[in-house]
């Protein structure tokens, strides 16, 4: 039996298990809620697309036959809703074309029945490591997000050419701006991103979309007033 230590670690995890079979999903769900996870039943794909809507950190147990809409086919709307929950396909009976159409479409794993317990539990473990991964980078992405909005249009010029490894100078020759007051700027940002190091500053910033000075780069040189 689980102890308290093993169950409080798995509170607000979510696996949602979509399965026709009642029982696997009694089983599945006595065997998950036992150990701590938070469990949501659905006998089909299209009861569960009525509301989609997962809270993260989760993760999808997906039958592969069911009446209506198949297990791919749910794995294909929710890559269009931009639910990006990581999935594990548990099938009896699947063709090698299924399979190879849902691991292409990122399935974490597949497991045909009957499968053991352990197994399971593995394979769970891996995808609620991605999830929790995921929430973690979103929360990451939400916090810079909101740094960014506090540089101002000047400042987000010049954070765009710190990214990508332009030193003051090089920024002062670019845009005409004074090389002093480029320093200055470049201050103001590190302050604002919170950021200690310019790696760090590159680091937060990956896959973020800092918008490409509007004005041309300059070709005469010459200072402007700022």
């Amino acid at each position: 039996m689980p102890n308290s230590t093993d169950t409080l670690q798995f509170l607000g995890h979510v696996i949602v298990i979509d399965d026709d079979d009642a029982s696997v999903r009694r089983s599945l769900s006595t065997m998950l809620e036992r150990v701590g996870y938070e469990v949501r039943l659905y006998d089909c794909a299209d009861t569960f697309l009525l509301n989609p809507v997962v809270p993260s950190p989760a993760v999808i147990l997906l039958d592969m036959r069911m009446p209506g809409t198949t297990g791919v086919g749910l794995q294909t709307q929710l890559k269009t809703l931009a639910q990006h929950v990581p999935v594990i396909f548990v099938s009896g009976d699947s063709r090698p074309e299924e399979i190879i159409i849902a691991m292409k479409q990122g399935a974490v794993d597949f497991l045909l029945k009957p499968f053991t317990a352990q197994a399971m539990m593995d394979a769970i473990q891996r995808a609620m490591h991605m999830s929790e991964q995921a929430v973690v980078n979103a929360d990451k992405n939400m916090q810079v997000s909101e740094r960014l909005k506090r540089l101002t249009p000047r400042e987000m010029e010049v954070c765009h050419w710190m990214v990508r490894g332009y030193s003051n100078q090089q920024i002062s020759i670019i845009d005409g701006g004074a090389s002093a007051t480029i320093k200055l700027h470049r201050a103001r940002v590190m302050d604002k991103m919170a950021a200690r190091t310019l790696p760090e500053l590159i680091d937060m910033l990956i896959g973020m979309d800092i918008p490409a000075p509007q004005r041309q780069a300059s070709t005469n040189h010459t200072t402007r007033v700022e």
